[in-house]
């Protein structure tokens, strides 16, 4: 595994975030789904600590799914352990936890949605560049 596509894959992370919580995609819907404004910048902690944690959790995720697909995976094996994460483990765990705090199907649809396209692009970086 290489440090190099792996840091790739944390900051592709932030960019897709970026975009995907926007308001050009999903961010409004996010907001008033989670009950008023951006929470990751009023009231609970400062923006660069967010950010900061947020991404040391992008390069665990990032490093994780590097080791699950080894060093050299082909792009669609990569691209399907990526499919198969996302959806199937990552998304389907937050809708079980959304199930319990009863959560919106529309929130886990953005939330879930968000991690499986990002383990897709996971797979896509590991198996392109890898």
């Amino acid at each position: 595994m290489h440090v190099w596509i792996v840091l790739l894959a944390a900051v592709s992370s932030f960019v897709l975030g970026g975009l995907w919580y926007s308001p050009v995609l999903f961010g409004k819907v996010w907001n008033a789904e989670n009950g008023g404004p951006d929470k990751t910048t009023s009231g609970t902690g400062h923006p660069a600590k967010v950010f900061g944690v947020s991404f040391v959790f992008s390069l665990v995720a990032a490093t994780a799914f590097g080791h699950l697909v080894g060093a050299s995976p082909g792009l669609e094996a990569a691209v399907r352990t990526g499919a198969l994460v996302g959806a199937g483990f990552v998304a389907a765990s937050f809708g079980i936890n959304y199930q319990f705090a009863q959560r919106t199907f529309k929130l886990w649809l953005i939330d879930g949605g968000y991690h499986a396209v990002q383990f897709l692009l996971f797979g896509v970086i590991f198996g392109w560049l890898g």
